[in-house]
């Protein structure tokens, strides 16, 4: 069965999507009525901008959302996916390609969290860090142990979590985690502590407009962030998606489901191949590719 997946924040770079925008009619289109949603060129930036400027989060999560979903949208053959899932940003992508928004909708909830998620960097200065060959369990311990504001906050793969906090917890835990064993502790470029509970602010924001928008059954089950089951009630997709900005994001035992339910290819469809690595950390057996 194949699975479908979705990057997050970070895959990004200065021109994705161009060739697309200019070979496909039906890409530039969608491109062009995301202009028109979000009151500005985005385009611009995704296709001609510094990296700077796309690595701005109002800018950063809807530029990735449109790739990966007028990529999905624009393939010569409608994707039919037997499962879906998205890592963090890239479950509204997911939630796209199974149906359960529509393109407009997805847009607006991904912009309405980019600009809540960039507010609250700002009020509450904070970071993240990716820890490297070190035991889930001990990093929690250690994150537990700590005064400051610091969380486990990615579990992306055996040997690969990314922890969230304020500043001082972050640079605590990262000394703490390298003296219990851990090979690297590698500080993010990043504006501030993702799917922790410094997004507080912005979950509250986000959750009004996830409310106060429609949601469909889905064509396929969506393994989401907060639990990594497979769901198809709109109802209990809403709730996740309103939980996952200030809760880990578990792809690691996401992925693992989503085996167990019977993936045997991934196609990760997006910028990047973050996943399609991940993945294969995660099990060998499974077969990757991408589509850019």
């Amino acid at each position: 069965m194949k699975a479908y997946v979705f990057p997050g924040q970070g895959s990004q770079f200065v021109g994705m999507g161009k060739q697309l925008y200019d070979s496909n009619p039906k890409a530039k289109e969608l491109f062009e009525k995301a202009n028109s949603i979000l009151r500005y060129k985005i385009t611009d930036i995704i296709f001609n901008g510094t990296d700077e400027d796309l690595k701005q989060t109002k800018v950063t999560q809807p530029s990735i959302f449109l790739h990966s979903v007028i990529t999905f949208m624009c393939q010569n053959e409608k994707p039919i996916p037997g499962m879906v899932a998205g890592h963090s940003l890239g479950e509204f992508s997911a939630l796209v390609a199974a149906e359960a928004l529509n393109f407009e909708d997805g847009l607006k909830l991904v912009y309405k969290r980019a600009l809540a998620m960039q507010k609250a960097c700002e009020k509450n200065p904070s970071s993240m860090a990716a820890i490297l060959n070190l035991d889930a369990e001990i990093i929690d311990r250690i994150c537990n142990e700590i005064d400051d504001i610091v969380v486990a906050a990615n579990y992306n793969s055996p040997g690969q979590v990314v922890i969230s906090g304020s500043n001082a917890g972050i640079d605590l835990a990262m000394e703490k985690m390298k003296e219990a064993g851990a090979k690297r502790a590698i500080k993010l470029p990043v504006g501030g502590a993702f799917h922790s509970p410094l997004m507080e602010p912005a979950r509250e924001e986000l959750s009004i407009a996830i409310n106060e928008t429609h949601f469909n059954t889905p064509i396929c089950p969506i393994f989401q962030n907060v639990n990594g089951q497979p769901n198809s009630n709109p109802e209990l997709i809403r709730e996740n998606l309103i939980k996952q900005l200030t809760n880990p994001v578990r792809w690691t035992e996401s992925v693992e489901q989503m085996i167990k339910f019977g993936a045997k290819h991934f196609i990760e469809v997006g910028p990047g191949a973050v996943l399609q690595g991940l993945i294969g950390k995660i099990d060998r057996n499974v077969t990757t590719e991408g589509i850019q």
